[in-house]
């Protein structure tokens, strides 16, 4: 079995403000890198991280001792229209409210679409999967985004839950396990173990 901390990027100025960063490219904030110091995680023999700085520091203070391989799938979705907003500054906009009414299933205007988001990062996560079965990993680590942790939960988890009930504060996730033998004969699932 393989046992993965599937955990989200400690906190930047955006998430303190609730805004909508998804390809933004934000630095962690000093509370976030607080947080990140003191808190205690699984250990990990190799970490993987999404592209964007908020991940690759959040590795490499939990994880100093191991350097993160990067899967560019794993960045979070593009907000389009309302990145860098949040629900102030989107108050009576129209496309917004259109989006609420959606539950979210809409595209994001001018951003992607977010059946190709969950797809993309379903994608990231099998990459990583495929990388730790080839290196014979037993433990590892994948420090990314709400969304894609939200993403690869709804597609995999058992039992399963849908996409919003897998949401996830900064610098927390879920310890999953993974049966090796059945990922290789395409029997893909991932028992989540506990809250982290």
């Amino acid at each position: 079995m393989i046992k993965i901390a599937l955990i989200r990027h400690s906190k930047t100025e955006g998430n303190l403000h609730g805004r909508y960063i998804g390809k933004t490219d934000e630095n962690l904030c000093n509370e976030g890198i607080i947080i990140a110091k003191n808190k205690e995680f699984p250990k990990a023999e190799q970490v993987y991280s999404s592209p964007l700085k908020r991940c690759v520091e959040t590795s490499k203070i939990i994880y100093n001792y191991c350097e993160p391989l990067i899967f560019d799938d794993l960045r979070e979705c593009d907000f389009g229209d309302f990145e860098n907003k949040n629900y102030k500054d989107l108050d009576g906009n129209e496309d917004y409210q259109k989006w609420i009414d959606s539950n979210g299933s809409m595209p994001f205007p001018n951003g992607e679409n977010t059946e190709a988001f969950k797809r993309r990062s379903i994608r990231g996560f099998d990459k990583v999967i495929k990388n730790i079965i080839d290196n014979k990993i037993n433990n590892a680590a994948i420090i990314v985004h709400g969304g894609t942790i939200m993403s690869i939960l709804d597609k995999y988890s058992h039992p399963n839950k849908e996409f919003y009930c897998w949401q996830v504060d900064n610098c927390c996730g879920y310890l999953i396990e993974i049966d090796k033998a059945l990922w290789i004969k395409n029997n893909k699932r991932v028992n989540v173990l506990e809250s982290i």
